[in-house]
């Protein structure tokens, strides 16, 4: 089901076992967000009319890349991602720097950098409606540190904060109920946590998805997001990491 967000059309897409990837519309344009399952992915495209402009990439897990060369191909759309990671990527058509933006519908769609998760992740940022964060940011949680470091994750979070927070989170997985049980563990007192992992209960128990969410959503209850510090930001990932 699409969501009209702030003059842009967003399309969650289910993906292997918990995957989102994400269709992005504007002014007749559209751009799909790390497609893993080429099948789903084109499936997607045709549903919503069958034009695809970009495939854009956050990072080089294969469970975000490996249907970009097959859905590009499909629909002549052009693949971009992070140039500095250029290498781990399937070859890039637009290799883009942090900051640069690409043109999707008479909309501007910007990359930032994210490393923590890995090294060259990256979130587009599509006007003030939506930000696709790959595995950087979680609904309530955030992405495992296999590349970055502390510093690294913690300023990727802030980054994100600093959006608008009526921003949609396009988050890369369905991962909100196991990080809402952590969420609880180490802020039990935060009301705003609490009233949003029970709405996430009602969601998963219906079978319903817990996404995209709000950026203002999320930095009342993500502790990820409300860490202080990297040092702090640190211990909540290993907590996480052995929870």
């Amino acid at each position: 089901m699409a969501i009209s967000h702030r003059g842009f059309t967003i399309t969650r897409v289910p993906m292997l076992a918990d995957n989102y990837a994400w269709l992005v519309a504007h002014g007749g344009a559209s751009a799909f967000v790390d497609p893993a399952d080429a099948a789903a992915a084109i499936g997607a495209v045709e549903d919503a009319g069958g034009r695809l402009d970009w495939v854009l990439l956050t990072h080089h897990h294969d469970d975000h890349i490996a249907g970009a060369v097959a859905l590009a191909a499909r629909f002549g759309a052009l693949i971009a991602g992070n140039a500095a990671d250029a290498a781990r990527l399937p070859k890039l058509d637009v290799a883009l720097a942090p900051g640069q933006t690409i043109d999707l519908g008479g909309a501007a769609v910007r990359m930032i950098a994210t490393p923590g998760h890995t090294v060259g992740h990256v979130t587009y940022v599509f006007g003030d409606a939506a930000a696709a964060c790959g595995d950087t940011l979680f609904s309530l949680g955030c992405g495992r540190m296999f590349e970055g470091t502390p510093a690294q994750f913690h300023a990727s979070l802030q980054a994100l904060a600093a959006l608008d927070p009526e921003t949609l989170m396009l988050c890369g997985h369905e991962y909100t109920l196991s990080n809402a049980r952590f969420g609880r563990h180490v802020d039990p007192d935060n009301a705003a946590l609490a009233a949003r992992a029970a709405e996430v209960e009602r969601l998963r128990a219906a079978g319903a998805p817990t996404l995209p969410v709000r950026l203002a959503d999320e930095l009342v209850a993500n502790p990820f997001l409300r860490a202080a510090s990297a040092e702090e930001f640190a211990r909540l990932r290993a907590a996480k990491d052995r929870f």
